[in-house]
C-alpha cells in the first residue's frame, strides 16, 4: 500500500439495498422505528446510515442518525476507571467505555417523539464535544437509524476468555481482569440497550483480517478531513485495533445468528 494518506470514500451501498434498509425498519410497528446497523470497524455503517436517512427524507419523512461512538464517555470518565479498575479502560471502545445513560435516554426520547440533542464525539480529540455545539432534533422522528461496531453482540462465555487472543492481551492484560469486565458489562448494561432495536442489520466482514486495514483508511480519512491535527500511525492503529478484536470475532460469531438481515462483504466492502 502506497505510504501517502488518501482520502477514504467508503463506497456507497445499491439504491435497491438502502431501499431493502429503510422499508424493513418502516414496516416495524414502532411509531419512531429504531434500525439498528451492526458492523466491524470500516465496514460501511455510518455510509449505509447517510443513505438510509437520505432516502427517508427524500420520502419527505424526518430520520436522523446516531453512532454508539457519540455516546463514548468522556476521557476523565474513563480515566477515572483506569484508576479504579483497569489502566486500558482509558481506551475508547469495548463495551464498559459507553455513557448507556446517554444513549438509551436518546434513543427512548425519539422512540417517544420528544426532542433532543444528538451527542456526538471528537475522535481527533478523544473527547465528547461539548453538549451546546450537538445538533438538535426539534420535531418527532420518523426513523432513527442508530450504528456501531458491536450492536447486539452478546457476551462471552467464561472460558472463552481464560486465554489472551492478541499482543495487547497478553502483554497488558495478562490475568484478564480488562477483558472480563468489559465482558461483564456487555453482560449486564448493554442487553437493555439492544431491546431499542426495532431492527438489527449486520454488515459482514470476510473476516476480521481485514479489519486492521479499513480502520487505517478511516483514520486516513479523519486525518484528510482535519489537517493539522493528530491522529493515529499505523503501528498505533494496528494496536487500538486490538481492543476491538476480541468482541469483533464474537460479532462475527454470533450476529449472523441474531440479525434480522445479515450483508455479507468482500474485502473491499462490496456486498456478495
Amino acid at each position: 500500500m502506497s505510504p501517502v494518506p488518501h482520502r477514504f470514500s467508503p463506497r456507497r451501498f445499491s439504491q435497491t439495498l438502502v431501499t431493502q434498509a429503510l422499508d424493513d425498519a418502516l414496516a416495524s410497528s414502532a411509531s419512531t422505528p429504531v434500525l439498528a446497523i451492526s458492523g466491524v470497524q470500516g465496514s460501511g455503517k455510518s455510509t449505509l446510515a447517510a443513505q438510509v436517512v437520505e432516502l427517508a427524507r427524500s420520502r419527505g419523512l424526518c430520520a436522523a442518525a446516531l453512532s454508539i461512538d457519540d455516546t463514548y464517555l468522556t476521557r476523565a470518565q474513563r480515566q477515572r476507571l483506569a484508576d479504579r479498575i483497569h489502566p486500558l479502560l482509558a481506551t475508547r471502545g469495548p463495551p464498559g467505555t459507553h455513557d448507556l445513560p446517554l444513549a438509551l435516554s436518546t434513543l427512548d426520547a425519539a422512540k417517544a417523539g420528544h426532542a433532543f440533542p444528538l451527542p456526538r464525539f471528537d475522535k481527533l480529540a478523544d473527547e465528547r464535544v461539548p453538549e451546546l455545539q450537538w445538533s438538535q432534533i426539534q420535531q418527532p422522528l420518523d426513523l432513527l437509524v442508530f450504528e456501531g461496531w458491536f450492536l447486539g453482540t452478546p457476551a462471552e462465555s467464561d472460558a472463552a476468555l481464560e486465554a489472551p487472543l492478541n499482543a495487547l492481551e497478553r502483554e497488558a492484560d495478562a490475568d484478564g481482569t480488562w477483558r472480563r469486565w468489559c465482558n461483564q458489562a456487555l453482560a449486564d448494561d448493554y442487553p437493555a440497550l439492544w431491546q431499542r432495536f426495532d431492527r438489527l442489520w449486520f454488515l459482514q466482514p470476510p473476516s476480521f483480517a481485514v479489519v486492521p486495514q479499513w480502520r487505517w483508511q478511516q483514520e486516513q480519512a479523519l486525518q484528510q478531513a482535519s489537517p493539522g491535527r493528530t491522529s493515529m500511525s499505523r503501528p498505533q492503529v494496528e494496536r487500538f485495533v486490538q481492543f476491538y478484536e476480541r468482541i469483533s470475532r464474537q460479532a462475527l460469531r454470533t450476529l449472523p445468528d441474531i440479525a434480522d438481515r445479515t450483508i455479507a462483504l468482500d474485502a473491499q466492502r462490496r456486498p456478495l
